[in-house]
């Protein structure tokens, strides 16, 4: 496949053997249908590559936080259901020892 530099010198070398009236035709063809896809592109909601990038760097950026907050959330819901648990302990230990204090009242 041709490089857009040899692509673009074989254009050049066609058109410039090109007689003057075609030439002129396609020079305004050219001017024409840029100007068409200058105004279509206009209509649709498109965005520069620069754009898009820096929305893309602002959408991982995001999602990095989004993780590190989950992460956390995790770790937070992970204590605080070891510390519920850790009193849940206390309570069936406090039974426990009464169950022990029925124990020795029988004896």
């Amino acid at each position: 496949m041709l490089n857009p530099k040899q692509l673009d010198e074989l254009a050049r070398r066609f058109t410039e053997n090109l007689p003057a009236g075609v030439r002129e035709f396609q020079q305004e063809m050219e001017k024409n249908v840029k100007t068409a896809m200058q105004a279509a592109f206009s209509r649709m909601d498109l965005v520069t590559r620069e754009e898009f990038d820096a929305q893309a760097k602002v959408l991982a950026r995001t999602r990095a936080q989004l993780d590190e907050m989950q992460s956390q959330v995790e770790a937070l819901e992970k204590k605080l259901k070891t510390k519920s648990s850790g009193s849940s302990r206390s309570s069936s230990g406090g039974t426990g020892s009464s169950k022990g204090s029925g124990s020795a009242k029988k004896s």
